[in-house]
């Protein structure tokens, strides 16, 4: 047989078999498997407060960043 032919036939013949078994775990149809606990978390954990507050003073918060005199 030529190759072309044979690898057609098999691409063919291939397409007729069902899809590969897959097993990753239990069975989820299984009603005896084991399942891990879950927890209750609350959706606002971790989140911060974003509340508008009173404006500090500009000018010293300004100071603390500039470059000091003398390059120091």
């Amino acid at each position: 047989m030529k190759p072309v032919l044979l690898a057609a036939v098999v691409a063919v013949l291939s397409g007729c078999s069902g899809p590969p078994v897959i097993e990753a775990g239990a069975d989820p149809a299984d009603a005896s498997s084991r399942v891990k606990a879950l927890r209750y978390r609350p959706v606002t954990a971790g989140t911060l407060d974003y509340r508008p507050v009173e404006p500090k003073p500009w000018a010293q918060r300004n100071e603390l960043v500039t470059p000091r005199k003398g390059g120091q």
